[in-house]
């Protein structure tokens, strides 16, 4: 059995003993969430939706649009764009504190971006004699992000996308929101603002990325859709991309913690399970440890918590159903579980962080040590938040400034030069029984050769 497939087993059987590639592993399950079936029963009814939708905006632009936003979010204002005036009421309607906090963590982002983006340098280089090859960094014209804000106000992810595509160089960026108690959410406005956006409207859901990505009557497309959202969102994009770009599927949100009774304690474990399972019902939170007392007081705790905690309706749902506990014997075994997983965020709390850091190669932030957790990597750290779910994390990291930057080669080569690659060059064409390819070179040959 390969270690695939041990996780898919062990979603669906309670044998604790199971092989793993040439030896044999003890895991230990003792939670599960719905099963695999139940899952894609639901994905299925996601896509069916996001598809219907996203035809309409194609037949019908904008008042397709404006139907979805009467019907989803009781919302049709004159107009989606927020003229300057509006933008700058929300700016004006915030507390100067919660200005300051918004601004020191967008600076935090911007900062963190442009040393990505000092990373990424151009290349040009002589690789024979009058061969000269090389690739130039080129921002995208035109991007679209999509900010959260229905059942949560997500103003950081308007810090994660606007702030880093306009530190990336993007010309035009518009951004969208949908409105938070029947009006334009202020601080997600200002954020927006603030972060260098071009164009801000106020509507959400599938129906602003498909109007993003589409194009309206009233609306330019664009060549690239980022952002995270609900599982109808990553749908959308999944769908969308390749008539746009897209980041990454990005949502649910999924959060594993690696812990041990050495680098953490139950309440801390609990904590952060709650903390991410909040984000909506069908958000994975899995608990991967190599003590089965640790995992069975993080269970307890977990309940406990659910006791007080403000959001216990989403979260303690998002918990029972979609919820884990996995026991392993050894380190090395948890880092081929956690790999197997890909998920989103992994925050580890052992008495060895950097083992993991050093070991796994499927994750889409590592969170290390008890100091930190996957909060501050949402709302202020820097890094981004916008990160892959799953199992993208398997070929993909999250949102950063390269995201926002294709990487674009060109070559010049001498008279001289031409003469010695055409001659190989031919000789490969007709290799292939590629005529016309071969015609290139030899004209070249023909041409710069000296008599």
């Amino acid at each position: 059995m390969t270690s695939k497939s041990i996780i898919n087993s062990i979603i669906d059987i309670d044998q604790p003993t199971l092989l793993w590639g040439e030896k044999l592993a003890m895991i230990t399950v003792l939670k599960t969430g719905i099963s695999e079936e139940q899952s894609r029963e639901a994905n299925k009814k996601v896509q069916e939706v996001v598809e219907g939708i996203l035809q309409g905006i194609t037949d019908q632009g904008d008042a397709h649009v404006r139907e979805l936003s009467e019907k989803f979010d009781n919302w049709s204002p004159t107009s989606f764009r927020l003229s300057e005036e509006e933008i700058q009421t929300c700016i004006d309607s915030l507390p100067e504190n919660t200005l300051r906090d918004i601004k020191f963590a967008q600076e935090q982002v911007k900062n963190f971006a442009r040393i990505q983006l000092d990373s990424m340098k151009n290349v040009e280089v002589e690789t024979r004699p009058g061969v000269v090859l090389g690739h130039k960094h080129l921002p995208m014209n035109s991007v679209g992000c999509y900010i959260p804000g229905g059942k949560y106000p997500l103003v950081a992810s308007a810090h994660m996308s606007v702030a880093t595509a306009k530190v990336a160089g993007v010309k035009r960026v518009i951004a969208c929101a949908p409105p938070f108690d029947g009006k334009p959410m202020p601080a997600i406005v200002a954020t927006m603002a603030l972060a260098g956006a071009d164009e801000i409207y106020c509507f959400g859901g599938v129906q602003a990325v498909g109007a993003m990505a589409l194009g309206t009557e009233t609306i330019l497309p664009v060549d690239m859709i980022v952002g995270p959202g609900n599982a109808y969102v990553a749908e959308a994009k999944r769908q969308l991309f390749g008539r746009v770009g897209i980041d990454l599927l990005a949502g649910p949100t999924e959060t594993l913690i690696i812990a041990d009774d050495l680098g953490c304690d139950p309440e801390m474990a609990a904590t952060d399970l709650l903390g991410q399972a909040e984000h909506g019902v069908n958000s994975p939170a899995i608990l991967l440890t190599n003590s089965e007392d640790f995992a069975n007081a993080t269970v307890k705790e977990v309940e406990r918590q659910l006791e007080t905690l403000e959001t216990a309706k989403i979260a303690g749902q998002a918990w029972r159903d979609y919820g884990q506990v996995i026991v392993c014997d050894t380190y090395e075994e948890m880092v081929q579980v956690a790999d197997d997983l890909a998920f989103e965020h992994v925050q580890v709390m052992t008495q060895d962080p950097n083992y993991f850091l050093e070991n796994m190669t499927n994750f889409g932030a590592l969170f290390l040590g008890p100091e930190t957790n996957v909060s501050y990597g949402d709302k202020v750290i820097g890094t981004n938040h916008t990160l892959p779910t799953n199992k993208a994390a398997r070929y993909t990291g999250g949102l950063w400034v390269g995201k926002f930057i294709k990487t674009c080669t060109y070559q010049r080569v001498t008279p001289e030069a031409t003469v010695e690659i055409g001659e190989y060059c031919s000789r490969l064409c007709a290799l292939e029984g590629f005529a016309g390819h071969k015609a290139q070179a030899d004209l070249r040959v023909k041409r710069y050769q000296k008599s």
